[in-house]
């Protein structure tokens, strides 16, 4: 679970700050996915940031399976991240020397305390990804190879691969079409349910929402609505 608890982020503006986020609170059970939304500069990517520990906020608490992420030194927080957040961005930054398995199978390699002996089972953990996603028959393919609603896939698998319990999601539909829009949103929707992820969802595609558990409304760094996860 994460539970974002009255976080506040500002940044620095000439002499003065501008508040980025302001006091916004919510939750996203396993199971779940909360869409975000609001207009342009609204706060919904800073607020992600907060939420993936990227960036620490001036005020509030980040927790993660009751893990007070704000409290951590950057390399506690960084090892947070790999045991327990998997982040999809809205490029999907794939490596373009890499095949498709690679992408995945290349999470294996960060951090001091993967090993080499973690690699077959890496490789095993890549495959099944690749087939929940539909991507099974293109592993050997490299990114220009893919349309970019596979890359996307690729992207999604990726960042479930440690196993997070938590899917911070931004934008995912935004270079697509409508129609390979609502097969990334089905895909995570089913993924979020079958592995039981908190997912938080930010977008500006508003015909999605419906489908969401949960949906909080941002405007000018404040929660202006939501709908709890059910």
């Amino acid at each position: 679970m994460i539970r974002l608890n009255n976080i506040t982020l500002t940044f620095p503006d000439g002499d003065s700050r501008v508040t980025a986020v302001d006091h916004v609170t919510l939750t996203a059970h396993p199971g779940t996915v909360t869409g975000i939304t609001g207009p342009s500069g609204s706060g919904k990517s800073s607020l992600l940031a907060v939420a993936a520990t990227l960036i620490r906020p001036d005020a509030g608490q980040v927790l993660i399976d009751d893990i007070d992420a704000t409290g951590l030194t950057p390399g506690e927080a960084t090892e947070l991240r790999r045991s327990k957040i998997g982040i999809v961005f809205q490029q999907s930054n794939l490596i373009p020397s890499l095949t498709v398995r690679e992408q995945l199978t290349v999470m294996n390699e960060l951090g001091a305390r993967r090993s080499r002996r973690n690699r077959p089972k890496a490789a095993t953990r890549a495959d099944a990804l690749l087939d929940a996603v539909g991507l099974a028959d293109q592993r050997d393919k490299r990114p220009h190879q893919l349309s970019g609603g596979q890359r996307q896939r690729v992207n999604i698998a990726r960042a479930l691969m440690n196993d997070p319990s938590v899917l911070l999601v931004d934008e995912p539909t935004s270079a697509l079409d409508q129609e390979r829009g609502a097969s990334i949103i089905d895909l995570i929707l089913r993924l979020t349910d079958e592995l039981s992820t908190s997912t938080l969802l930010v977008t500006h595609d508003l015909v999605h929402l419906p489908r969401m558990h949960g949906v909080v409304h941002l405007v000018d760094g404040k929660l202006v609505d939501a709908l709890p996860a059910t």
